[in-house]
């Protein structure tokens, strides 16, 4: 076969039908444009005109130097299926350190995937299989990703690792993860191992999306517990919706995110934490002028990391739990979280705290924020049934109710339960007088209920509101605090932020700064200190 720098695929035993099975001609074109690459040092291209390309039971081994450009999203579309390979997860493209010896000396190069999709909804492993992706690269050096629309994988979408001098941009990312429960490794919109090239790695994630995805919309995972974790990565403009987390830092140095937005992401909006698979928390990042609003969970979670970590200029509100929840998990980094900054954020109308401190801090900087309207999960437990009652795929109705606009912000909602009825739960992500809008039952899914819609006039029940409720609470060490220029007040009626700081019995707070703040305008007294701070200095606080 001859080896030309641009190949028409259909030229190569391509058909796009649909119905042939387009695997074993696209990895012999692959295969001798990779050869002549090896051979002459110039780069290929695959380009495939508009159709839906089967690749069925195998994916496709790729070679460095060659490209794959199809005409455009929904034009050129890879249908990936494992009819007669149950157990074998089938991306659309694969290179990996296990299965091909893939290293820093062993890579793909010169490589870009651009304008096309990739529907995975046909992969169904006998169990879940973590390789069952869309693509799934290891060790890509001088690699572009751009304008793909990856969906319905039963693993990551985007699954590709250790990616230096590349870009990833204008990639779409729907209901991947299909058969990952939410618990298993993977599952992700864009999903990035990073640590391989050592500790530097020259990545920028950009102008993304990834919505409804079982487990992150984008996560960045340090894949070796002994590896340095790398810097050099950059997230610009990019949109994460209804995923369990939004953008998550499972391992970096330094990662810089900068204009995204996470919205409605189930547990939190952005995560620093040892959810990865070795238990690394990300440090050193910076994350600036994002929006970080209405998540049923948290909007910044953030633990397991020695610190430092910045926060400048976001806009965190409406989330169902906290503004930012400083905490750690099990089987990680334990150590006070040191540096840590919030400046000039707009934390407002969260469901609890809009500061919330569980987990040890040395030498934090608060200072310049707007931490206003907090505490919004203020409304008393309820109970309902009967006439006005009704529900609907991600909603309850109760025409008799009168409750606190957003009053229920977070809560878990319960249905049925009596002997008609089995009993199901549900989050309240916000409501109005008579109306609860409800999260779904998991990220992609389009219901509430997972056993189906309940009926009309159906039993319901709302727990109390927890308090207090504060702009500011430690329930944890503090030491050395500078905390300076925040206004942290409640404007709205009734009042739901009922102090704007709140030291825990348990907590400690020893030395720092407190100056230059207002503290007024609270629904109770401006501060409570059930543990008093011990030195330092409060002095100018307004209230």
């Amino acid at each position: 076969m001859t080896a030309p720098l641009t190949a028409d695929a259909h030229e190569y035993g391509l058909v796009g039908d649909g119905v042939a099975d387009d695997r074993p001609a696209l990895q012999k074109l692959v295969d001798a444009l990779g050869d002549a690459t090896a051979a002459d040092g110039r780069p290929r291209t695959v380009r495939v005109p508009a159709g839906r390309y089967a690749i069925r039971d195998r994916p496709v081994l790729w070679r460095s130097g060659v490209s794959l450009a199809g005409a455009g999203r929904g034009a050129t579309c890879f249908e990936l299926s494992n009819p007669g390979a149950p157990a074998r997860p089938v991306p659309l493209a694969w290179f990996t350190t296990a299965q091909h010896g893939a290293g820093r000396d062993h890579h793909i190069a010169d490589v870009t995937f651009a304008h096309f999709e990739i529907d995975g909804l046909r992969v169904e492993t006998e169990e879940y299989e973590v390789l069952a992706k869309g693509l799934g690269l290891q060790y890509v050096l001088r690699g572009r990703f751009t304008d793909l629309y990856i969906h319905d994988t039963a693993a990551t979408g985007f699954g590709c690792d250790f990616l230096q001098d590349t870009v990833v941009e204008g990639v779409l990312t729907e209901r991947c993860g299909r058969q990952d429960p939410g618990e298993k490794m993977g599952g992700a919109g864009i999903g990035i191992g990073v640590g391989g090239w050592g500790p530097v790695e020259r990545l920028a994630v950009t102008d993304c999306t990834a919505n409804g995805n079982g487990t992150n919309g984008i996560f960045f995972e340090l894949q070796q517990d002994h590896w340095t974790p790398p810097r050099g990565i950059r997230v610009t403009a990019c949109h994460t919706e209804d995923n369990r987390y939004g953008i998550s830092d499972w391992g970096a140095d330094g990662l810089l995110v900068t204009g995204c937005t996470m919205l409605g992401n189930h547990v939190a909006g952005f995560d620093v934490s040892a959810q990865g698979t070795t238990s690394v928390g990300g440090r050193g990042g910076i994350v600036t002028g994002c929006v970080i609003d209405a998540n049923p969970g948290d909007g910044i979670a953030l633990g397991n990391t020695p610190g430092p970590y910045g926060f400048h200029g976001n806009r965190v509100g409406n989330n169902g739990r906290y503004g930012y929840w400083e905490h750690n998990l099990s089987g990680g980094d334990q150590e006070p979280a040191t540096d840590i900054v919030l400046e000039s954020n707009d934390i407002h109308d969260n469901a609890l705290d809009g500061i919330r401190v569980d987990a040890p801090l040395h030498e934090p900087a608060i200072s310049g924020n707007r931490i206003r309207g907090n505490g919004r999960r203020a409304a008393p437990g309820t109970r309902g049934s009967g006439e006005g009652v009704r529900c609907g795929p991600l909603s309850l109705t109760d025409e008799r109710a009168d409750w606190l606009p957003g009053g229920h912000r977070g809560k878990e909602l319960t249905v049925g339960g009596g002997p008609a009825q089995a009993e199901a739960t549900a989050v309240v992500v916000d409501n109005t007088a008579t109306g609860l809008s409800l999260a779904p039952v998991r990220p992609g899914a389009g219901t509430a209920w997972p056993d189906g819609t309940p009926g009309p006039g159906t039993v319901y029940r709302l727990p109390d509101c927890p308090a207090p409720r504060a702009g500011l609470t430690a329930d944890a060490a503090v030491t050395h605090p500078y905390v300076q220029g925040n206004r942290v007040r409640d404007d709205g009626h009734p009042r739901t932020q009922i102090h704007a700081v709140w030291i825990a019995p348990e907590a400690t707070w020893t030395g720092g700064r407190v100056s230059g703040n207002d503290f007024g305008g609270n629904a109770s007294a401006s501060t409570r200190f059930d543990s008093a701070p011990r030195g330092g200095r409060w002095r100018d606080n307004a209230g």
